[in-house]
């Protein structure tokens, strides 16, 4: 993870926030240790949701876990990993996406599922509820 991340995370835990980041493929070896965690261990908590939409459906399951002693990583505050499994029939083809995040917030899984959605514009509810 490039420095400036770690630069950021500090900066927003000293200020008394929370933050919750995409992990993605650029951060190869960080992803990796967030994908072995995931394989590796069961979730502290998962959440479902199902929606049909437009001639979609969606299954959401966002799988949260809380060890995150495999991590090598210096991110100040880091408490969650957060697995978003998104599978789904999109003009009559299957599809499946999994994204990673990380997260300074120690919370349920349906919290982030919402705050996740919010980010993406889809649901206008507070990302802590």
């Amino acid at each position: 993870m490039p420095c400036t991340a770690k630069k950021t995370t500090k900066l927003i835990i000293e200020g008394g926030n929370d933050y919750a980041i995409t992990v993605k493929g650029n951060q190869p070896r960080l992803l990796a240790q967030l994908k072995t965690i995931a394989e590796a261990q069961k979730p502290c908590e998962r959440f479902v949701d199902i929606e049909k939409n437009r001639g979609r459906t969606t299954c959401r399951i966002v799988s949260v876990f809380a060890d995150l002693r495999d991590i090598d990583f210096d991110l100040l505050g880091a408490n969650s990993l957060i697995q978003v499994e998104r599978i789904g029939i999109r003009s009559g083809k299957q599809y499946l996406q999994t994204n990673y995040y990380i997260s300074s917030l120690l919370s349920r899984a349906r919290t982030f599922a919402e705050g996740i959605r919010q980010h993406w514009g889809i649901e206008n509810r507070p990302l802590l509820g």
